[in-house]
């Protein structure tokens, strides 16, 4: 009989295997690096719209492109500001809803514009991004041309934040489990997930039915309109590559220089997305397992299909038998998997994988736990910084039909344990987080129709095992102007963690225009 596992720390899951920000971060954030902002001034400034940004505004957003935004000191180094934008964009004249932004001003004195930055997620908070890793990951020649202006897209931890659980019912959560294969299983993970559905409802509001991401595409050309630029530069990592391609079939016209890097595909369906990513990561362990073994201190021994065998094995025995960490929480089969699959966003985290599982093996799950919990924004005081688990929830719940019969289901998991044996079962039942969902799903997933003349910059990873890189070739198509750039390398996206040959391509399309040839391989 399958033992319980957790469905929101599954959701969890899912939700980090989309997000690109804590990937990029995570090796700075647990060796305790400092990171360094640029100097943003010490100023307020604020931004009077060009007359012809203004004119081309859409006469019922007249107002909203055309407001007075003030940016202030905050962050040390930074400029922060709060964009209004419409709550629901078929009522203008209805209430609003601010957008938090973060800016990164230019040192340079030939300034192309702004350059927005979105992290990934959906969930991700590129206010986080710019403040604590956009002088890493974004080169010193784009920052020498571009304001680099993070921003919570609407639902995200400053922007209208999507609100369910107090922090003690976030772990409660996450240490509950399930008896899915059951009958009773099944209605328990679906009842409490109406529960956690109806706490989100009451205590987000309304701004709950309207975090679609063709609304969050829509705020993102006000950002432009009142960045005072005419075309939108953008840099999209992860789900923010969906994001950007919505944005460009919405506004081909005002499409500038766009970085689309870990490329979704915005034709699948969500189940096709999660089937993907099981793919993708089954490829993944299979990577880090031949690594590891070439490596001294490695746990793991045999050959690679041998030691992916024993990684299958410890995650086996934990969901069998729950353990406990040396802070006396629980740590059970979804967190420890939670913990497990962060590391593989980025190769140089490998180590730290290595570390937990040795631990793990040897009966000791407080560093799994530590990612785990990294992974779902807790704090070592036990608080949460972030809402991104239950952002990602209410975005997908939107952008997405699911399949939430319980045939329907049951029939998924079996095709995702065929994809992926070692994780298969755990990126499963994701409806059950929608069915009782308080808003119906606003959009069916379809290619993207870009009509714009602009060359948009594509970028896939073929070791990635959140954005398979079949997905990004999907897209470059789809897009139709667009060249497809593919790095040889492991981990979650490439700009800004990859090599030189990526770094150069990116860096001449942003500053220099120069679009790398058509399926560029680095």
């Amino acid at each position: 009989m399958k033992s319980a596992r957790a469905v929101p720390a599954r959701s969890r899951s899912l939700a980090i295997g989309v997000r690109a920000a804590g990937a990029m971060a995570l090796a700075l954030v647990l060796s305790s690096c400092t990171l360094f902002g640029g100097n943003g001034g010490q100023n307020n400034s604020s931004s009077t719209p060009k007359p012809e940004i203004a004119d081309a505004a859409p006469a019922e957003l007249r107002s909203y492109y055309t407001q007075q935004v003030d940016w202030a000191p905050c962050e040390s180094d930074f400029q922060c500001a709060t964009i209004k934008v419409p709550l629901d964009y078929s009522k203008p004249d209805g209430d609003s809803i601010g957008i938090a932004a973060l800016k990164l001003s230019t040192k340079g004195n030939n300034k192309k514009g702004s350059l927005l930055v979105n992290p990934g997620g959906p969930g991700g908070s590129g206010y986080d991004f710019v403040r604590d890793a956009g002088a890493t990951n974004i080169s010193e020649k784009v920052r020498a041309n571009y304001d680099i202006v993070g921003f919570d897209p609407r639902g995200v931890k400053r922007s209208a934040p999507v609100t369910c659980l107090t922090d003690q019912e976030r772990d409660a959560s996450r240490e509950k489990t399930y008896k899915l294969d059951t009958d009773a299983g099944l209605a328990e993970a679906l009842a409490d997930n109406k529960a956690i559905a109806a706490k989100c409802a009451e205590k987000t509001g309304p701004v709950l039915g309207h975090l679609d991401t063709a609304s969050a595409a829509k705020d993102l050309d006000i950002l432009r309109g009142v960045l005072n630029d005419e075309k939108l530069n953008y840099l999209g990592y992860s789900y923010g590559t969906f994001l950007g391609s919505t944005y460009a079939s919405l506004f081909p016209d005002t499409v500038g220089r766009m970085v689309l890097d870990g490329a979704m595909d915005p034709s699948l369906s969500y189940e096709e997305l999660t089937r993907g990513q099981a793919r993708a990561f089954e490829k993944a362990i299979l990577a880090y397992a031949t690594h590891c073994l070439d490596q001294s201190g490695c746990p793991l021994s045999g050959t690679p299909e041998d030691a992916v065998g024993q990684i299958r094995d410890i995650i086996n025995a934990v969901e069998a038998d729950p353990r406990a960490a040396k802070d006396g929480r629980m740590v059970n089969a979804s967190m420890f998997v939670s913990g497990f699959i962060l590391p593989f966003y980025n190769d140089d985290n490998w180590p730290l994988l290595t570390q937990a599982l040795g631990s793990a093996m040897k009966g000791d799950v407080s560093p799994m736990l530590r990612l785990a919990d990294f992974g779902a924004d807790r704090e070592p005081d036990g608080s949460y910084s972030g809402n991104s688990t239950f952002a990602f929830t209410a975005i997908n719940c939107l952008d997405y039909p699911m399949v939430t019969d319980t045939e329907g289901m049951r029939a998924d998991e079996q095709q995702l344990r065929q994809d992926s044996p070692t994780l298969g079962s755990y990126f499963a039942y994701g409806g059950t987080s929608c069915k009782e969902w308080p808003h119906q799903n606003v959009r069916t997933p379809a290619p993207v129709d870009y009509k714009g003349s602009t060359d948009i910059l594509v970028i896939g990873t073929t070791g990635d095992p959140a954005t398979p890189v079949e997905w990004a070739s999907e897209l470059r198509k789809q897009l139709g102007t667009a060249s497809l750039l593919t790095w040889e390398g492991e981990g979650h996206t490439a700009y800004g963690r990859s090599n030189d040959c990526v770094g150069n391509a990116v860096d001449g399309y942003l500053v220099d225009g120069k679009t790398p040839a058509d399926n560029t391989v680095c």
